[in-house]
């Protein structure tokens, strides 16, 4: 019964508020709902929207040199969403894009006499996440509320975790992009705990009110807390991403972004090179791509910058900022007079976490191989950074690279097959990896085949797209398409001599000095042999037959 109820709520609220009115009515059905009338003006409002066109603001680039002599001191809050089967204390399942308020309990919605009960499975993340970002664990940890008011949140607090956290005192690796210099990055981690998440507003366009989705209340969430230890946006941005990386590779998370599945949250501060003291920390919101992170903390060290110096240091304030993607620069979303008191205290409903080394040591063992250790190895293995950067950004990718050369192929002419003419493919089809039918076991046979000289690179690159478009072996489409290198040298050369002779004009330009010449017979021949000419035998006798004054 309350489920169906709570299908029927709506809360009518203002897209932002502050010190809002609450009007409790009902309405024809008998129903009760909350309107809450905004004391912030109408022109308030409309800077807070999000234009969509990408307009880069005119002073950008003029700010950038305002930047010297200061240095930024940037961390990250990231919240992770878990991909368990159920909710964090109730047996509700989790859809992305489920029709609102269809996946609800009295639990998650937080009626009176709901008692919660935890997931073992959220559990069991943290612990991987934990021991992944090399984390102390607490083998003792409890719950927390954190209490605070907002529609979206039916109890009136989140169960969270306060001054026990499940992991602490960790760090993550990042290798930054060539384009961007390169090299190593240890950015540290002061926390991560386990909590739940609340509901959703739904704002309706135009209109002055939104309304309560409660399908995301009690979804399991780890946030993560670095330390304060990043100092550009390419390095905030490489850190939130590896946080991607790394989630995807132990499975706990799809990290998908655009569903709010990982969700960052960036505190930015400026101070002059040299000086110890934090600056005053801004925090800004609304970070819903790496590429966005990166701009909104560069714009943000520009602007707090060029306050600082123009001795207008006072303007910079504690307070809470939107990144406009349409301008490209934060906007304020509300002031921060100090840290919110969220009157902590243990949830009484719910017993310790207790952790035993052999549950932990179990999970250790679990662990696959992690994004940064996989760097490494591909490191080892000889291939270049840009090579092991694109390999291991992606589980997927690495995985069926890693099946491919353990058949025994070259590393390295796997990763060009992989970065060149299948990554051009999934990019232009927009499909991954694991949605061609190329499997890695026949990409090695490719690899070998060509190797060997069965068949040319040319016909190798056509099999390709026949393979990832509509599967089969090689070995069946050499036999059935007949593709087998010609390798018999009197063969090739009565095809040479063919070409030569009717060719003459341009034989006698190419000794005449014209040796670019060479391509337009060798296209001849591949083209009469049907592409399969052996390449190297081709070539040597072709220059033999050009090169002679008979």
């Amino acid at each position: 019964m309350a489920s169906t109820l709570c299908r029927v709520i709506q809360f009518h609220t203002h897209h932002f508020f502050s010190s809002p009115a609450v009007l409790f009515r009902r309405n024809k059905a008998g129903m009760m709902y909350c309107t809450m009338k905004s004391t912030q003006s109408p022109d308030a409002t409309r800077e807070l929207k999000m234009p969509q066109a990408k307009v880069a603001p005119d002073n950008y680039r003029k700010l950038d040199k305002v930047t010297e002599g200061f240095e930024a001191v940037i961390g990250l809050e990231t919240h992770v969403q878990l991909n368990t089967v159920t909710k964090a204390f109730c047996s509700c399942p989790y859809s992305y894009g489920s029709q609102p308020n269809t996946n609800i309990c009295p639990v998650c919605m937080g009626l009176p006499g709901a008692l919660p009960v935890l997931n073992a499975k959220v559990i069991e993340c943290a612990v991987k996440l934990g021991l992944a970002l090399n984390c102390k664990l607490a083998f003792a940890s409890k719950f927390d509320r954190k209490q605070y008011f907002y529609p979206d949140l039916p109890k009136g607090y989140q169960i969270s975790q306060f001054d026990i956290p499940i992991a602490t005192g960790g760090y993550i690796d990042v290798d930054l992009p060539l384009e961007f210099g390169g090299g190593h990055r240890r950015f540290g981690i002061t926390r991560a705990h386990m909590e739940e998440d609340a509901g959703k507003l739904l704002h309706t366009g135009n209109s002055s009110f939104s309304q309560v989705d409660l399908n995301r209340a009690g979804v399991p969430l780890l946030e993560i807390v670095s330390e304060p230890d990043m100092r550009t946006g390419v390095e905030a941005a490489e850190y939130a991403a590896e946080i991607q990386r790394l989630v995807r590779y132990l499975g706990i998370s799809n990290g998908n972004m655009q569903e709010g599945s990982l969700r960052c949250d960036v505190n930015v501060s400026v101070r002059p090179i040299g000086q110890l003291e934090f600056g005053t920390k801004v925090e800004v919101k609304n970070l819903n791509a790496f590429s966005a992170i990166g701009r909104a903390v560069d714009y943000e060290i520009s602007r707090q910058s060029l306050l600082y110096s123009k001795g207008q240091g006072d303007e910079v304030v504690q307070e809470t900022r939107l990144w406009d993607e349409g301008s490209q620069k934060t906007v304020t979303m509300r002031k921060k007079e100090g840290l919110a008191d969220y009157r902590y205290f243990p949830e009484p409903d719910l017993p310790e976490v207790i952790l035993t080394e052999g549950y932990v040591e179990k999970i250790r063992q679990s662990l696959p191989e992690i994004p940064e250790a996989k760097r490494r190895r591909y490191e080892e293995m000889g291939l270049g950074m840009q090579d092991v950067l694109f390999l291991a950004n992606d589980i997927s990718v690495a995985n069926f690279f890693d099946t491919t050369v353990a058949k025994g192929v070259d590393v390295k002419l796997a990763a060009n097959w992989i970065m060149g003419d299948i990554a051009a493919y999934m990019k232009d089809e927009k499909v991954s990896i694991g949605e061609i039918k190329l499997t890695p076991d026949e990409l090695a046979e490719l690899i070998k085949s060509i190797k060997d000289g069965t068949i040319s690179g040319k016909i190798g690159k056509e099999i390709l797209f026949e393979l990832i478009a509509k599967g089969g072996t090689v070995k069946g489409l050499i036999k059935e398409k007949d593709l087998v290198q010609i390798t018999d040298a009197g063969e090739i050369e009565k095809m040479v001599d063919q070409v030569i002779s009717e060719n003459p004009k341009q034989v006698e330009q190419y000794r005449g000095g014209r040796t670019k010449l060479q391509g337009f017979f060798a296209g001849q021949v591949m083209k009469m042999s049907k592409g399969k000419a052996n390449p190297a035998i081709l070539n040597s006798i072709l220059l033999e037959k050009l090169n002679s004054s008979s």
